[in-house]
């Protein structure tokens, strides 16, 4: 994320597609990356939530927070 943000990107997607579970570690790295990339002007958009993390996402009401899409094509249309 870090990367991205200083190339330049303002549009991010991050694809949870192939992630399984998320403790708080992630999450906190996922709240941090939105942090950092909104300061800097930037879109992180989250797509492919597994059922499990869109769960924990909802149970500590983060889902409000982020962008959640369900497909790519979705989330990259969404940036314009």
């Amino acid at each position: 994320m870090q990367e991205e943000l200083d190339n330049g990107s303002t549009k991010i997607l991050l694809d949870l597609r192939g992630a399984t579970t998320i403790d708080s570690a992630g999450i906190g790295e996922l709240v941090s990356s939105y942090t950092r990339a909104t300061n800097r002007g930037a879109k992180l958009k989250l797509v492919n939530l597994p059922a499990k993390i869109h769960d924990i996402l909802a149970i500590t009401q983060l889902i409000t927070v982020f962008d959640v899409y369900d497909t790519e094509d979705e989330a990259v249309k969404s940036f314009a």
